[in-house]
């Protein structure tokens, strides 16, 4: 057996006819190329592509809609569960366990056709943004807000959070961003939800595996992490003297919100949710984090993707998705503990996708090898000997 790369880096497990993430910055869903559909798409029509493997026309979209929103209810019996947590409950825990008691109410549940397994996760994608809009709102000693049935994914998540209607921009920028964390090809997460559902698992069961895989921070915790950072340079003045030293000497420190497994050249996602960074600030006549932010990038472009760094093979470091969603969030009051738990509101749609396909015909339990490398043929020593 030959030993892989590191992580499973570079090697293919399978095929899959849902999303294309190209090395050289190039995204697609199911084709389309992740710009067109951050411009012009919705997230309930980048949901529709990914799970029914083609763009709806208006009558199908409307359909579609209606459906999730006659689903944006939870169950009181698992609002009540939410209820007993500890206040200081960590998000992503509170949710994986949401999601985990969730599945005992569906009236699908122990039905894994496709067509049970279709509704399964039209609930699931409905009822998620609901179960975290409660999660935050019962940590604070809040009641959770009921589902309108008037607002879209987006907009009826801001609006269960605060109680109020959100601003248009805002709304805009919770579409925009829950379309480029719909799906990335089998990154942990995903990978884990196929993992559970080859088994013949049920499609929560996925989820609560990859809400775990999620939950960890080399995974979904780098907007925290982008954030922290910027909170810590504090201002655009702090960024080269903060910056620069991490990316000289002979130990370069990573810097959050930068580099990618697979890009090796800049994240498509970054473009939209830069200048939705942007256009926040102005909103809001301030515009000190998209500032620091683009500064960090043109530092960490001038240091690290230099021509002479790039001609000795050394990969280039580039803005990913995280490194403005982050000062997006913030720059709407979102608070960093839900960072995740928004990432997760949008990956479910993927996840569904690949379990879905994981689902059919064909397809085997995933088992990979391990190459052993420890010690052989020890002797056996009785126990009175050890």
């Amino acid at each position: 057996m030959t030993t892989q790369a590191g992580g499973l880096r570079g090697v293919v497990v399978g095929e899959s006819e849902i999303c294309d993430v190209q090395p050289e910055g190039n995204l697609y869903y199911r084709g389309y190329n992740i710009h067109d559909l951050a411009d012009h798409a919705t997230f309930e029509e980048v949901v529709f592509l990914l799970w029914k493997g083609k763009l709806p026309n208006a009558a199908e979209l409307a359909e579609f809609k209606a459906e999730l929103v006659a689903e944006y209810a939870v169950p009181e019996g698992v609002i009540a569960i939410l209820r007993d947590f500890p206040k200081n409950a960590v998000a992503m825990d509170a949710l994986r366990t949401g999601i985990s008691a969730l599945g005992m109410y569906d009236p699908d549940t122990g039905n894994n056709t496709p067509e049970a397994t279709l509704r399964k996760a039209l609930r699931l994608q409905a009822k998620i943004p609901t179960i975290v809009a409660a999660i935050e709102r019962l940590s604070k000693g809040l009641e959770p807000v009921a589902p309108r049935t008037d607002l879209g994914i987006a907009a009826n998540f801001l609006y269960m959070l605060n109680g109020v209607e959100a601003d248009p921009l805002y709304v805009r920028t919770i579409d925009i961003d829950f379309t480029l964390h719909a799906d990335h090809e089998l990154n942990a997460s995903t990978f884990a939800t196929r993992v559970t559902v080859a088994t013949g698992a049920d499609i929560y069961s996925g989820v609560v595996s990859g809400l775990g895989a999620l939950s960890g921070p080399r995974h979904g915790g780098a907007a925290e992490e982008t954030m922290v950072m910027l909170l810590t340079i504090g201002s655009p003045d702090n960024v080269d003297a903060w910056v620069r030293p991490k990316l000289t000497g002979e130990k370069r420190t990573p810097i959050a919100g930068f580099g990618h497994a697979v890009y090796r050249a800049p994240d498509p996602r970054a473009t939209h949710l830069r200048d939705m960074s942007r256009q926040l600030g102005e909103l809001h006549h301030d515009t000190k984090w998209w500032q620091m932010t683009t500064a960090i990038e043109s530092i960490v472009d001038e240091l690290s993707n230099t021509p002479d760094r790039l001609a000795a093979g050394k990969q280039g470091i580039y803005a990913n998705v995280d490194c403005f969603s982050a000062s997006c969030y913030y720059e709407m009051g979102l608070p960093m503990h839900l960072y995740t738990p928004l990432f997760a509101i949008s990956r479910t749609s993927g996840w569904c996708a690949h379990m879905i396909e994981q689902y059919k015909p064909g397809q085997k339990i995933i088992r990979p090898r391990a190459e052993y490398v420890g010690p052989v043929e020890l002797p056996w020593l009785p126990l009175e000997q050890r």
